[in-house]
């Protein structure tokens, strides 16, 4: 019997961006600029309002985005990565982004705008199972005619 290891690709490194779940920077991106321990990491996030501190890694969520970053690069120099690696145009493409602008979106409709999203969520629904019914169908009734002949 084998053993599958698990590969992880989001580790704890030098210029990996992470987004900060919990404290007073909370739901703000950040750059890892240096590992302090096993518990630990310098963040800096300049362009979003994240002054250079230790951070718990309990605190941060990883993300797939890796800026590079040279040793010791002080605040200025993250800045300037950040705005030529397009670090914020990345993170509005991630997936994850958009969950959570939808999630903001969704938090500030009233009943009325709920309803709405509703009727139109359900209408696109039976639309898209209608195809799929239609499909199916279509797919059932040219192998239930019978083959012609060629003489």
């Amino acid at each position: 019997a084998s053993i599958k290891m698990v590969h992880y690709t989001r580790l704890v490194q030098v210029g990996r961006v992470v987004y900060i779940m919990r404290g007073s920077q909370q739901k703000k991106l950040a750059v890892i600029v240096d590992i302090i321990d096993q518990n630990r990491v310098l963040v800096d996030g300049p362009c979003s309002g994240v002054p250079r501190r230790p951070v718990n890694l309990k605190r941060v969520n990883l993300t797939k985005i890796v800026m590079k970053l040279p040793p010791k690069c002080g605040t200025t120099g993250v800045e300037d990565l950040w705005h030529r690696q397009k670090v914020d145009k990345q993170w509005k493409k991630s997936e994850w982004a958009r969950k959570i602008e939808k999630k903001r979106l969704r938090a500030g409709l009233n009943d009325f705008e709920r309803f709405q999203v509703m009727v139109a969520r359900k209408k696109q629904n039976s639309i898209i199972s209608g195809f799929r019914m239609r499909k199916t169908t279509l797919a059932t009734i040219k192998k239930m005619r019978p083959v012609k002949k060629s003489a």
